[in-house]
């Protein structure tokens, strides 16, 4: 694993030369060694297609190639920060909590609509997320960004987990996504201002909740 948790808003990234480390424009905080920073214009291993996926999205997030020999630490506006390991299965995660991730995880976009058909379509609308998500996939490491910490929750088969829209960072393994409505659940709360949203998630995997509603 090429990152190493400095604290809960900063990680440490070991590159080596002949690999490659992708990572959002500006997270760069320090580095020591021989190490260059290339402005990313094909959109990481995903290529042509994932950069124009994300275009039509309006969802497209500036990257930089990092490369050379050294380390290098990451940051980005004080978000807390969670390095997440994946070793062959596919992670689903909104391109803007992207901090950096490995070069060999091959990068494509995902049309929420087709998980969950047209509540996957309510759910850009609702909740400001994009119809379209990031997705990365095969062996190495992603740190993603989160407001207030992160915790990973398990789903099981007969087992769903309910998340309020605004607290969900990623997820991965085979997961449905569904949008529901649930009037009172965040008005009991005083919270609320009419109906208020689930994302249901169903089947095997798990979901990255972040401590907060807000956006990043």
């Amino acid at each position: 694993m090429p990152f190493r948790e400095v604290n809960s808003k900063m990680v440490e990234a070991t590159v080596v030369p002949g690999q490659r480390l992708f990572s959002q424009r500006g997270a760069m905080l320090a580095y020591r060694g021989d190490v260059t920073f290339t402005p990313n214009m094909a959109g990481g291993q995903g290529g042509l297609a994932s950069m124009i996926g994300r275009r039509v999205a309006g969802e497209a997030t500036p990257l930089m190639t990092v490369e050379g020999s050294g380390t290098v630490m990451f940051g980005h506006g004080g978000h807390h920060i969670q390095v997440i390991a994946l070793t062959g299965d596919t992670l689903y995660v909104e391109a803007d909590r992207l901090l950096a991730f490995d070069g060999t995880l091959e990068q494509g976009t995902m049309f929420m609509g087709s998980q969950g058909g047209v509540m996957g379509l309510v759910r850009g609308q609702v909740t400001g997320q994009g119809l379209f998500t990031t997705t990365l996939k095969g062996h190495g490491s992603v740190a993603v960004m989160a407001h207030g910490g992160v915790i990973e929750l398990p789903i099981a088969p007969g087992r769903p987990v309910h998340v309020d829209p605004q607290a969900y960072v990623a997820h991965h393994g085979d997961v449905r996504n569904k949008l529901s409505t649930a009037l009172g659940w965040r008005d009991m709360v005083g919270r609320g201002s009419g109906e208020a949203f689930q994302l249901e998630l169903s089947g095997s995997g798990a979901v990255y909740v972040q401590a907060s509603e807000e956006k990043l």
